[in-house]
């Protein structure tokens, strides 16, 4: 790791930053470039109909500006372009767009592959940084002026006989690597020799060929360009961010407050190297701003599962918005807060979504609630409780939640993690048909007049199981509750205490069923435990729920 054989790279001169206090506060106009950039940097490049499925798709998205290749660069690239043409697939609203070098051979066999398109974008470029200037083309930087001047020439040359709309795009390649002073200087030149007006503009687009400083450094060159380029109300200011530190998003909404109208990139980051900016991951951004991205991004999974199938690239697990894991939680503080926030939001019933550690409602972009929470063991009581509750409608009482997931997180430690279906059959087999060795069979309850005013108690005649022999008690309480508690207190010689009992409605409707819930202690030996009884039933529940506590305290015996 020898670090002194690098250096860091000059820092534009900027006095006075005006960008630091702006927000994003609209859409960019969007440009792909999965078909140029992406497409040339997979191991397997595109077939003319995947491309074909791709444009489709990126059309549908709401993407207005395609750059569909490098048509001088392949017969394949050129066969593709004309088959959009031909094959009429290119909306009147969308700009496609086609680049190439300022070479006049590749210029023309550019144009020749946009013949007959309704509106189209040439984009030309050339490197205008020192270090390859002279270690690689060996030309000066009037000569890199002219060539790139000559080239507008020669695409203005042939606008004046072509039949569409032609917009010309300039990229002076490895921008920041560039000296700002010569950037400008190219720049204003090639927009002298187009003359843009307001109804025929020209776009600069200023890349991040490498991606060689930090985001806000980046921003500084947007802001000192946007001040500085001829004709600004006729620019249309790009940008094209590359990712190689890693950084290119935050690069590009740096770049978007400090004065960038238009950003170019790709679906998932795709691209040379550690590829272009994703632009899904701004887009998603604004939208979870409140900002209109101005683009159809409902259903994440359907943009991945075609882009996997097409590019044969995987989208990475904690991918922003679109991987597996992003709305996942497993540790229990954040599945505690998650579910906090849940049934906060439900009682405020603004409409707004604030759930703390989800930015976004995982529905609103197309994923479903499923995978929010998954219990491993590093899962708490909270993201037990979010499970049975969201999943299979039992709320289970505070008290109850970490002696649920003390047994959940047994299971865990030792198999790993655990999906809602498990978690609910362990729930079953440890409280609802937890039935021996005492079996609740029949129950009758009848109310008698007590010698007070007013005052009713409760009869009950209970039917059971006793380790397979069947048995009946009578006994009498100021409730259905109370009278099975003392019937089983003189039938099985105990000393029952019950600390606490809830109960609900499992769904809706005359058909639903109530969940109860009984806390019980043993005075005598000090066991406490929860117990679950459902039924059609509130008072058959719970009854269920105190046999239920009882078994479970006989399993706690050993």
């Amino acid at each position: 790791m020898n670090y002194r054989r690098y250096r860091r790279n000059p820092l534009p001169e900027i006095e006075q930053r005006k960008w630091p206090s702006k927000t994003i506060d609209a859409a960019p106009v969007w440009c792909s470039v999965d078909l140029r950039d992406g497409n040339q940097a997979l191991m397997e490049p595109m077939a003319v109909e995947e491309k074909v499925e791709f444009f489709e798709m990126l059309v549908k998205l709401g993407f207005k500006e395609i750059e569909v290749g490098f048509p001088s660069s392949s017969q394949i690239e050129f066969d593709f372009i004309r088959q959009l043409v031909d094959r009429k697939l290119i909306p009147d609203d969308v700009w496609i767009q086609v680049a190439t070098q300022c070479r006049p051979e590749l210029i023309d066999r550019t144009l020749e592959s946009i013949a007959g398109t309704k509106q189209a974008i040439v984009h030309i470029y050339a490197n205008t940084s020192k270090l390859q200037r002279e270690n690689v083309y060996k030309l000066s930087r009037d000569e890199i002026r002219i060539m790139a001047v000559n080239a507008a020439g020669r695409v203005r040359d042939f606008e004046k006989t072509f039949s569409g709309r032609i917009r010309l795009e300039y990229s002076p390649e490895s921008f920041t690597e560039t000296e700002q002073d010569y950037a400008l200087e190219v720049c204003s030149a090639v927009i002298g020799a187009w003359e843009p007006d307001r109804n025929r503009k020209i776009i600069i687009n200023l890349p991040a060929t490498v991606e060689n400083n930090t985001p806000n450094v980046f921003a500084d060159r947007i802001e000192w360009m946007s001040e500085r380029l001829a004709c600004r109300d006729n620019v249309i200011l790009s940008i094209h961010p590359h990712n190689d530190r890693g950084t290119a998003v935050a690069a590009s909404e740096l770049a978007l407050m400090a004065g960038a109208q238009r950003i170019e990139g790709t679906l998932f980051g795709n691209g040379e190297r550690t590829g272009n900016v994703d632009l899904l991951t701004i887009a998603y951004n604004m939208f979870a701003e409140g900002v209109d991205p101005k683009l159809n991004l409902e259903d994440i999974v359907a943009i991945r599962r075609t882009y996997e199938n097409l590019c044969r690239m995987d989208v990475p697990q904690r991918h922003p918005y679109a991987g597996d894991l992003v709305f996942t939680a497993f540790s229990g503080g954040h599945q505690d807060a998650i579910n906090k926030g849940f049934k906060a939001m439900q009682a405020r019933g603004d409409g707004l979504w604030q759930v703390p550690y989800l930015p976004v409602d995982p529905a609103d972009i197309g994923r479903i609630y499923e995978p929010i929470v998954r219990i491993n063991s590093q899962s708490g009581k909270g993201g037990v409780a979010f499970i049975m509750e969201t999943y299979h409608g039992f709320k289970l009482p505070k008290g109850m939640r970490k002696e649920f997931s003390d047994i959940i997180q047994a299971i865990t430690e030792a198999e790993g993690e655990v999906d809602p279906d498990r978690i609910m059959w362990e729930f079953k087999r440890n409280y609802i048909d937890m039935k021996e060795p005492y079996h609740f069979k029949k129950a009758k309850m009848e109310d008698v007049p007590a010698a007070a005013l007013d005052n009713f108690h409760t009869l009950a005649e209970i039917v059971y199981t006793d380790h397979g022999e069947e048995k009946t008690f009578n006994s009498r309480g100021n409730g259905p509750i109370d009278a099975v508690k003392t019937g089983i207190q003189k039938a099985l010689d105990r000393k029952l205490k019950i600390l606490d009992y809830s109960e609900h409605a499992l769904g809706e409707g005359s058909n639903a069923q109530a969940a109860a819930y009984i806390h019980l202690m043993d005075t005598a030996s000090g066991l406490i435990t929860y117990g679950v009884g459902v039924s059609s039933s509130t008072t058959r529940a719970s009854i269920r729920a105190i046999f239920s506590a009882l078994n479970r305290m006989e399993v706690m015996k050993g």
